[in-house]
C-alpha cells in the first residue's frame, strides 16, 4: 500500500471513482506545484493531505479559467465553472472530477463553504487584470483575488475559529508571495500583454511595458527587480510569525511554505534582468534543507 493510497484512506475517501478523481487532481497538481505538493507529501498528516490537493486543484483551474484565452471567453468559461461550483455547495454533488473532489472536501471540512463562496464573489478581479496604474490598486487586486485564491487552502490548514490574527499573516504572506510571482513571471505575462508591476513603480525606474516587451531594461531593470524582491521579501519575513499561528501538525508545512518562497527572491534577486529570458527556481540544495528540517 502506497503513500496515496494510505492517505485516500485517513482522509475517508473510500468510494472507488472518488479516489480516481482525487488521483487525477493529485497528478495535475504534482505536475504544476511540483515543489509545494513535494513538501505537503512530506509534511503534511495524511488524512489531510488529500483535501490539500484538492483545494490546490480548485484554485489553479479558476486561475487558468480566468487567465487564458480572450476576455470573451474566459469569461464565459468561468461564468459556466462558478454555476458548477455552487450548484455542488448546495447539493453535494457534480458531473466533473473536480467539481467531485470538491464537494467531498467541503463535505468533509464545513468550514470551507464559506471560504469558497468568499472566493467566487472576488474572483473576477482577476478576469478584468490589464496591469495596475498604482500600488494600491494592487493591493486591491490582492485583498479581491489573490488572497482569497490562498485561503482555499490555507483555511485547511488553520485554526477552527476564525482568527484574525491568523488571516493577518496569511495576507502578509500572499503579498509578498504574489509581488514575487510578478517580478519572477515578468516573462510570461509581458507575452501576455500585461505585468503586474504598478506603473507608478515603473516610472520610477524610467521604464514602460513597451521597453520591457521590446527587452530593453539593462541596470534600470536590474534596479527594478531588486526593489520589488526586497518588497517582496520584507512581507515574507513578516509573514516567519504564521507557522505559530497555525495548528501544530500543519506547522513545519507553512513554515517550509514562507523559506521556500524566500529561497525563490534570492534566486529573483540574482537573476535581476535576466527574469525577462525566463522565471527562476530556489536553488533544489536549500530547498531540501528546508524539507528535512524537524522544527
Amino acid at each position: 500500500m502506497n503513500a496515496w493510497t494510505k492517505s485516500l484512506d485517513a482522509a475517508g475517501v473510500s468510494e472507488p471513482r472518488l479516489r480516481a478523481d482525487y488521483g487525477s487532481q493529485r497528478r495535475l497538481v504534482r505536475r504544476f506545484r511540483r515543489t509545494a505538493y513535494l513538501a505537503a507529501r512530506l509534511l503534511l498528516p495524511r488524512a489531510v493531505l488529500p483535501h490539500v490537493v484538492a483545494m490546490t486543484a480548485v484554485m489553479h483551474h479558476g486561475d487558468n479559467l480566468l487567465d487564458t484565452g480572450p476576455m470573451e471567453r474566459r469569461a464565459a468559461a468561468w461564468a459556466s465553472w462558478e454555476r458548477q461550483v455552487r450548484e455542488a455547495l448546495s447539493t453535494g454533488a457534480g458531473e466533473e472530477s473536480l467539481i467531485r473532489v470538491l464537494a467531498h472536501t467541503v463535505a468533509a471540512r464545513p468550514r470551507l463553504r464559506g471560504t469558497v463562496e468568499d472566493y467566487l464573489s472576488t474572483a473576477t478581479a482577476e478576469l478584468d487584470f490589464a496591469g495596475f496604474a498604482t500600488e494600491a490598486a494592487y493591493q486591491e487586486y490582492v485583498d479581491a483575488y489573490a488572497f482569497p485564491a490562498f485561503m482555499l487552502v490555507a483555511d485547511l490548514l488553520g485554526p477552527e475559529a476564525d482568527d484574525r490574527r491568523h488571516r493577518a499573516a496569511c495576507r502578509v504572506f500572499i503579498d509578498g508571495s504574489q509581488r514575487l510571482d510578478f517580478v519572477n513571471d515578468l516573462a510570461e505575462d509581458l507575452r501576455e500583454g500585461h505585468v503586474g508591476i504598478p506603473v507608478d513603480t515603473l516610472d520610477r525606474f524610467a521604464l514602460t511595458v513597451d521597453d520591457l516587451a521590446a527587452g530593453r531594461g539593462g541596470p534600470a531593470l536590474d534596479a527594478l527587480v531588486a526593489h520589488e524582491v526586497a518588497a517582496a521579501r520584507a512581507s515574507l519575513r513578516a509573514a516567519r510569525e504564521l507557522p505559530a499561528l497555525t495548528p501544530a501538525p500543519y506547522r513545519r508545512l507553512v513554515r517550509a511554505l514562507v523559506e521556500i518562497e524566500l529561497l525563490t527572491a534570492d534566486a529573483v534577486e540574482a537573476r535581476g534582468a535576466g527574469v525577462l529570458r525566463g522565471a527562476a527556481s530556489p536553488a533544489p540544495v536549500g530547498t531540501l534543507r528546508v524539507l528535512a528540517r524537524r522544527n
